[in-house]
């Protein structure tokens, strides 16, 4: 049940339109998204309701042991006087809180490991891989660390926190969730909201726009030049491949992001922002920061930090600092983590080496932009440079641009020596006078595409960037666009929001495949 699929829309008026009718308690409004939730997941494979019970199951039970734990070692605190067996009490309790954290996270990210990764490791198939299991395992597993650390309450409804861990909307390809933000808004009722309705309509309209007239008409003219003879092609015909990518990927992942907000936003459930215009970066650990946001914090708060304050850490950090100044004492120990989470994030794309070589290419280079930093600012100083004028500001966006377009070689590239050998080829054989003759006999070659793709759908494409673009603008401005798009007169909305259903239609008839959502493969 795709989210652009007949099926899914008519399972969508159906749930919602019973939704906003049962009686005034929000119990029923849960009880209906836990089926409907459950439904929608066992569409895609019964099969996979186990994996998806197992680590809800797990993790909720984890997570009450821990709070049970606390609460008897901390009554036994309480009622000790002598300081140092409050010491021991707490050290004790310490130990086994921890013991069931590890316990909970190995079995989880155990099957996550097992089922994502067996196939790769060792060249086998017919291993099932549940969907969105790398979503739902880490928006669980993050609960639990936020329990180990007292930073809520214990969930003690458990079909409450089914209800959190398998949330349709997000369960496809994220946004991932925290407790404290999603699962508290299912303890009150939700009712409708006509404007916000109006706001979430439109927004399902920019994202299926995103995903129709650019990720999906752009998709076969990136696979013919960037899965066939890499070594035949120009590094201007490859480079121009990626850019392409860099648009698809975006608009493919950002729109089916911007279609499950609405959609949850149409139940009265507020899912966390994803992305924040990551074109407008100007530096690359600004660009994490806003695109996948919500992996990005995971990451920051889960692995980050935890591995950057652990005692050797610091004690390296420190002897960092003391024979190679306090910046790199301070920059090192953060460099060596941030490594070590671009890692992890290029294993969680999966286990080939060019997703790996695409992690370590991100965490490397902001490590050593970090350390650099010093260098840089005393060389805008010597030439007078600001770097909060116009000029400097365009120039940093462009840069990371380049900088994040280098990166996406290893990302789409399947072959890590593929990989390499394009990114030569872009600085040794950038011919401009082959770009042309090339993409007519690859990306627009009616033997490869369809005739009417040739015709329009990459005008379509381009037409969708600039729209996507545009709407980006307003965005990096603060602009609200829905508000802005309100304000206009009639004779405009109309013709935008016709212009908008256009782009839709008319790339749905052209595209040569639908095609799924690309991060529904993680």
């Amino acid at each position: 049940m795709e989210l652009y699929s007949l099926l899914f829309f008519v399972f969508i008026a159906v749930l919602m339109a019973l939704y906003y009718l049962v009686p005034s308690d929000h119990r029923y409004q849960n009880a209906l998204l836990l089926i409907g939730s459950l439904a929608f997941y066992a569409y895609h494979g019964v099969f996979n309701l186990i994996f998806i019970l197992v680590t809800s199951l797990s993790v909720w039970m984890g997570a009450l042991l821990m709070d049970r734990l606390s609460a008897s070692y901390g009554a036994r605190r309480k009622a000790e006087t002598d300081k140092s067996v409050k010491r021991e009490i707490k050290a004790e309790m310490t130990r086994r809180r921890r013991a069931v954290l590890f316990a909970v996270l190995i079995l989880n990210f155990g099957i996550l490991a097992y089922l994502k990764y067996w196939n790769v490791l060792f060249h086998t198939s017919g291993l099932l891989f549940p969907l969105g299991i790398s979503f739902y395992t880490f928006q669980a597993t993050g609960y639990l660390i936020d329990q180990y650390n007292n930073k809520y309450p214990a969930e003690k409804d458990y079909l409450r926190f089914l209800l959190f861990v398998s949330f349709f909307p997000q369960l496809i390809q994220g946004p991932i969730g925290r407790y404290d933000q999603l699962g508290v808004q299912f303890g009150s009722r939700r009712s409708i909201d006509y404007e916000s309705f109006k706001r979430c309509l439109l927004l399902a309209g920019f994202g299926f726009m995103k995903k129709y007239a650019v990720a999906n008409l752009l998709s076969d003219s990136i696979s013919i030049v960037l899965d066939g003879n890499i070594a035949s092609l120009s590094g201007s015909t490859i480079f121009t491949a990626v850019l392409m990518y860099s648009a698809q990927q975006y608009a493919d992942f950002s729109g089916g992001i911007d279609i499950v907000t609405a959609v949850s936003g149409m139940l009265g459930i507020r899912l966390m922002v994803n992305f924040r215009q990551p074109y407008f970066s100007v530096s690359l650990g600004d660009f994490w920061r806003r695109w996948h946001i919500s992996l990005g914090t995971w990451m920051r708060d889960y692995v980050f930090y935890p591995f950057a304050l652990l005692k050797f850490m610091q004690r390296f950090g420190k002897w960092c600092g003391k024979r190679l100044g306090s910046h790199a004492g301070r920059v090192i120990p953060a460099g060596i983590a941030n490594i070590l989470v671009f890692f992890l994030v290029g294993i969680w794309h999966g286990a080939e080496l060019h997703y790996i070589a695409w992690g370590l290419y991100n965490g490397i280079i902001i490590a050593l932009s970090d350390l650099a930093e010093p260098f840089f600012k005393n060389v805008n100083d010597r030439l007078h440079i600001s770097p909060l004028s116009r000029g400097m500001y365009i120039f940093r966006i462009i840069r990371t641009f380049l900088i994040v377009n280098i990166g996406w070689y290893f990302d789409r590239i399947y072959d890590i020596g593929d990989a390499f050998m394009a990114l030569g080829r872009t600085f040794t054989s950038f011919n401009l006078r082959s770009l042309t003759f090339e993409i007519g006999n690859t990306m627009l070659n009616p033997d490869l595409v369809s005739p009417a793709y040739v015709l329009g759908g990459f005008a379509l494409a381009v037409i969708g960037c600039l729209v996507i673009f545009a709407v980006s603008i307003l965005r990096e401005r603060n602009v609200d666009v829905y508000l802005f798009i309100r304000s206009r007169a009639f004779p405009v909305r109309f013709a935008l929001y016709q212009g908008l259903i256009f782009l839709i239609l008319a790339s749905f008839m052209l595209a040569t495949s639908a095609g799924g959502f690309m991060y529904a493969n993680f």
